[in-house]
């Protein structure tokens, strides 16, 4: 009983900082699952993308109700990350056929990388959204968009990080819309891109069904009480201050020993 009280409450404390933040579920309870749960990696990288996938299906409603949201750019995006997720989830299968448990030490180098490389880029994210807004988009780079999503799906695929923040830190490094568009399409996308993984990984028993519904009964309220709180508490430095601590994760994870 203790340990279901534990798992809804990380998902109550993840669902209230994303509400708060906007940070995508990924960055947050990827470390959680691994560190503070224990779960083996590539069952927690499993759980998160269908986390991740049911928890922004409601926004992503929203969005498309509300007409901020680029279906091209969704559809661009999706031509490659679709493919690199499923490329990813595979070279991960792959790599447990060859190294058995030892894939879960990849997958946390793995996440380690991104969560520094994406904190970094979130904490310059004002300065990349003030250097690209004069920037317009081109036919070409509707091709460029596949090329982007194909790289950030098989990252996706492999350690549910990024499916959100990633793609949107892309996006300003070479696309200029409208905020509420960006986030919007980024958001739209992210549920294409995740119910594709998580539906993978499922298949392939990387899901632990009762901790996502655990997390899910959280995160729920959380992000209610997140979105409540936004216009209460100094979001940009509470923003801030997580990508440290993320920061701080991957920078753990990297030198962290293997397990065996």
């Amino acid at each position: 009983m203790e340990a279901i009280v534990f798992r809804i409450l990380i998902g109550l404390v993840v669902g209230t900082l994303i509400g708060l933040t906007g940070l995508g579920g990924g960055v947050l309870l990827l470390p959680i699952l691994i560190f503070g749960l224990h779960v083996p990696a590539i069952k927690a990288v499993g759980s998160d993308a269908l986390f991740n996938f049911i928890t922004k299906i409601p926004s992503s409603i929203v969005h498309l109700g509300r007409g901020t949201v680029r279906r091209k750019v969704v559809i661009a995006l999706a031509a490659g990350s679709v493919p690199g997720s499923i490329l990813g989830i595979r070279f991960l299968m792959h790599l447990r056929v060859l190294y058995g448990a030892g894939v879960n030490d990849f997958i946390k180098s793995a996440v380690g990388i991104l969560l520094v490389v994406v904190s970094t880029l979130l904490l310059l994210q004002r300065q990349l959204e003030e250097g690209m807004a004069n920037r317009r988009p081109t036919a070409k780079s509707f091709a460029g968009m596949a090329v982007i999503g194909l790289v950030a799906g098989f990252l996706v695929g492999m350690t549910s990080v990024g499916s959100g923040s990633m793609i949107m830190m892309l996006l300003l490094l070479f696309y200029s819309y409208p905020p509420k568009v960006m986030v919007g399409t980024d958001i739209v996308h992210a549920v294409v891109l995740t119910g594709v993984a998580s539906m993978l990984h499922f298949h392939l028993g990387n899901v632990d069904p009762s901790l996502v519904a655990y997390l899910l009964v959280g995160s729920i309220p959380g992000g209610l009480i997140g979105s409540y709180l936004s216009t209460r508490v100094p979001v940009l430095w509470l923003r801030r201050i997580l990508c440290v601590v993320l920061l701080t994760t991957g920078v753990r994870m990297l030198i962290a020993p293997p397990v065996h």
